[in-house]
This record gives C-alpha cells, structure tokens and sequence, in this order.
C-alpha cells in the first residue's frame, strides 16, 4: 500500500484520474430511482484523501474545475435568468429567496442547537441543499481567510458537512414531492388540459396543414396575425392552387390556401381554430423549386443576434421555422437570439440554400471551437469581481469569491451574448464538455482535503449531526416550498416540483419531477428559478460562516 501512495503522491494527474475514473460509474447506479450521479466523484476522492495526508490533490486542480464549471453554467443561464423576471418573475424570485430564507433559519437553529461550527454549518446548509457552487464559495472564503484563523477553519470540515448533508439533499426532496403530491391529490393529466396554450420551449414541436376557410384570416400578414393572437407557432410554406411557396411573415392568406403550420400542440389549436380547418395533406413536397435543410450556426457574424435583426425573410426568402439547442427544440420568435451550435431548419427556394448555408456557416468543426479570447476574458472578468469585498451591515465584509464573481459574470454576459464582433456564448457541446470537466476537476480535488476531515469527525461522533442538520435543511426548505406555492400561491404542482428542482438546483429531482408528470412542465419550473437560487445559496453559505 505504501507502494501506491508513494505513487499517487508523486504523480497526482495519476491519481486525479483514478479518482474520475472510479467515481463517475458509480454516479450512474440507481437507488429508489434516482442516482447521485457525478457527485460520488467527491466521495471516491475522500476515500483516497482518508488513506493518507499526502494523498491532497494541488490547490489548481479543484480552483480551476470551479472556475470552469461556474463560469459556463452561467453563459448558458443567462438569457434564462433575465427572462425569469418577466411574467411572474418577481412573483417567483421573490419564493426563491423566501424559501431559502427559511433554510437558513433553520440551518442557524440546528447549528445552535448541536453547537456546529461555521465551517459545518456552513457545509451542512450547500449540502442539504445540494448546491456545489454554494460548497465552492465557502471552501473560496475559507481558503482567503487569515493564517492564524480564531475560528480554527479548514478546507476539509465544510467538504465533510457537505458529503454527509447531500444524499438526503436528494432523496429528502423526492419524498417530499411524493408525499405533497398524494396528501393534495394531484392529477398531472388535468393539470395540463387546464395549462392549454401556455408555450413551453421544450414541447413536442409538430407539424399541422391548415386549410384557410375564415374570412378574418385573409384581412393581415401573416406577421400580423401572429403578433394579434399571440401564436407561438412558425408557418412554413402555402400552397395556393398548384403553387408551392416559403411562408414569409409579410405574406397575406387567402381562402382555400393550404398553410403548414409548426409548433406545440396547444398552439396549433389555437391557430387552426382561428384560420379554418386541419387538413389531412402533406405539402413539404421536396422536389421542386423549395428545399428544407438543418444548418449549424457557426458564423460569429449572426451568433448572438435576433431573427428580427437578421432578417432572412428579406434577405433570401427564406422561413427559419425551428430551432435545436442541444436536446432540445424549439420554436423561433422574432427576439429569439441564435447561439453558436444552434441548428435551425430553413426553408428557403432551392437555388438560395447554398447562400444561406454560407451566411449561417453550417461548420461543424467551428461549432466544437472555444473563442479562447472571450472565453478567458469572461473569467479574467470573473474572478476579478469575485475579489473586490462587498460590505455587508454588522460590519461583515464578503467576497463572491471564485464560485460567485465568475457565475455573475457568466450570467451577464450569456445574457448579453455579443459585444460588438465579441461573441460571448460557448457553443452547447463546447459548454457542457468544459461544465462536466470542471465539475470532475473540482470535487476530487476537495474530495481528497476532505477525507482525513471525514474520519476526524466520525471519531468525535458528529455524524449523526450532521446528517440530522442536513436532513432538517432540506425537509423544511422543499416542504414550505411545496405547501405554500401549490396551497397559496396556486402553482400548478407539474411546474412547482419543476421549481423545488431548481431552489436545490439538483438535475436529478427535475428528472424525477418529469418521469412522474410526464410532460415538460417541471422543465419551466426549474429553467425560472435555478439562476436565483444559485446566486443567493452563494451569499447565503458564505453569511453562515461568520454570523454567530
């Protein structure tokens, strides 16, 4: 064994990749239908960090994994963030921190009560809320705390609150999402046919011919019509007698046109009640003077522009009628701003698409590229507002630190998208690679500062506390949620359990919040949410470690 150690210590990218080597796969092993998923990558790194002191990976290892995996999380928040404060926002913004405020309450009470230091509350308060940018920011404020700390503060004692507080973080969560579900009765089922027409990006996208029989159809553009009745659907082409042609916006119906209209099932409802008739006929005929193609956006010259500003009705006479983003499709607006790997489906006449491929890019090896410049501005940004100290009353001074200045900042600017020929975003695959590199990087290096912690606080027999703190945090944060937004604030439970999901920022509840509605509902729940809760478990877990 001493072998090994040897070993590992002298080599420590060795050991960083046994540590994700053997930690991911176990993330994927199911209990009671949900999974920890990459966080047993922190648990695995404790257990090498417990064989031997030495066995402590360097300080770069997990404070880059953090700035990496805050930064990106942000870019692709950002226009999800700035979006959650319009219908509702505020409504919902304001139960975030209402929620959290009672977690904290209650960290501070079981604190107090089993006489917790800061350092483990603190980590008990990110782990049962099953935050790692919360975990980060306190382990940030730790480290740049003075040498000679009276409160006796170490990297390893949040680390282990956190790992012992976390596994309840989750499964404490899903109890409560069931237990509320069935005490109130809930029919998912019911719940959507009464949420008809209320768009959701991430619904089946589909496809409808309409046969135009109403004259108030006839009387506006298409753009019109569409702007007046609030369609979050797209038309595609018309078909008038044995012509074929690109439904653009300032086109005007007539009646007995036949319109191929795309988008959620609800919208399409809506639209064709309207306009006349469905019509069991397909018209994407593919053989004449129209083509449709699939086009990546890879050309920094449109990337992080509105489809109103780039006009490429006019421009080719063309129709862009969906959009993918990573798994996900979607309807486009006019103010629906395209990101670099976005592929969007054009229809456009055949003898444009060569024109049109060139002016979106169509590369797949741009969209794989990282604009290094702005990437490594953004977090030079980043990290620069993480250091400046912000004062609080009480005479505390604290500092977003390396988890907080760079995710604010990512926020920004993936809000922002582009400055000038600066494109900000991070193409999708780009941006999930470097987030689940970073996340690696980041919890096995704290995993191993945190194992010799582990076994410390088991000899003083504090694990129980702090599975029962841990537990307490999470049991009263999703039930006040839970109660007082379906009883209350009248949520509908499929988005409610959506917004929970996001108040712990935990993907696996979210998941098991769509298996049990099965529809896409929890999915607006948590993309409203999760921005906010982020950055207030931040400043909250870093308040916990100097209130008394």
């Amino acid at each position: 064994m001493s072998m090994i150690i040897d070993l590992l210590v002298q080599y420590p990218l060795l050991e960083l990749f046994l540590i994700a080597a053997m930690g991911y796969p176990l993330g994927k092993i199911r209990f009671f239908g949900t999974s920890l998923g990459v966080a047993t990558v922190l648990f695995v790194g404790m257990g090498f960090g417990s064989l031997h002191p030495r066995l402590v990976l360097p300080d770069i290892v997990f404070m880059l994994g953090l700035v990496l995996f805050v930064y990106t999380i942000g870019l692709s928040s950002g226009k999800t963030f700035l979006a959650s404060f319009r219908r509702k926002g505020l409504r919902d913004n304001m139960f975030v921190a209402g929620t959290l405020a009672v977690g904290f309450a209650v960290t501070w009470f079981v604190s107090w009560l089993f006489r917790l230091p800061p350092t483990l509350r603190a980590g008990a308060f990110a782990g049962g809320l099953t935050n790692t940018p919360a975990l980060a920011g306190i382990l940030d404020t730790v480290r740049g705390s003075a040498p000679a700390d009276p409160l006796g503060r170490s990297l390893g004692e949040p680390v282990v609150a956190y790992s012992i507080a976390y596994p309840m973080g989750v499964l404490g969560v899903l109890l409560a999402i069931v237990t509320v579900q069935r005490v109130c009765k809930i029919d998912y089922a019911d719940e959507a046919r009464r949420m008809k027409g209320f768009a959701l990006e991430g619904q089946e996208i589909l496809r409808r011919t309409v046969r135009v029989t109403r004259p108030e159809a006839t009387r506006a553009s298409i753009r019109e019509l569409s702007a007046a009745n609030r369609w979050n659907v797209v038309f595609s082409r018309i078909k008038r007698g044995d012509r074929l042609m690109v439904a653009l916006g300032d086109n005007t119906l007539r009646l007995d046109d036949l319109a191929l209209v795309v988008g959620p099932e609800e919208e399409l409802q809506r639209a064709t009640a309207f306009l006349g008739e469905a019509r069991d006929e397909h018209i994407e005929r593919e053989d004449g003077d129209l083509e449709m193609r699939r086009i990546f956006v890879s050309n920094p010259a449109v990337e992080g522009r509105s489809l109103k500003d780039l006009r490429v009705d006019a421009a080719f006479g063309a129709v862009i009628t969906r959009l993918r983003r990573g798994d996900m499709d979607m309807v486009v607006r006019g103010d629906t701003a395209l990101a670099p790997g976005d592929r969007v489906r054009v229809v456009a006449p055949r003898a444009r698409m060569k024109e049109i491929n060139a002016f979106f890019g169509d590369s797949y090896r741009d969209v794989s590229q990282v604009d290094i410049l702005t990437f490594s501005l953004g977090l030079a940004l980043g990290l620069f507002l993480g250091i400046l100290p912000l004062p609080f009353p009480g005479e505390v001074t604290v500092r977003l630190g390396f988890a907080g200045g760079p995710l604010i900042v990512g926020l920004a600017l993936g809000a922002w998208s582009r400055s000038g020929a600066l494109v900000w975003e991070v193409p999708y695959a780009a941006n999930m690679t470097l987030r689940q590199i970073g996340l690696l990087l980041f919890l096995a290096g704290i995993g191993t500062r945190a194992g010799s912690g582990l076994a410390s606080i088991i000899a003083q027999g504090g694990t129980l506390k702090l599975f029962v703190s841990g537990a307490a945090i999470t049991f009263a944060v999703s039930f006040t949620a839970l109660w007082v937004g379906y009883r209350w604030l009248k949520i509908p439970y499929g988005v409610l359990a959506g917004m929970v999901a996001g108040i712990h920022t935990q993907p696996a509840v979210l998941g098991f919040a769509l298996d049990q509605t099965k529809n896409d509902f929890p999915n607006l729940g948590y993309a409203s949410v999760f921005p906010t809760a982020t950055v207030l478990k931040i400043l909250l877990a870093q308040i916990l470690l100097f209130s008394t």
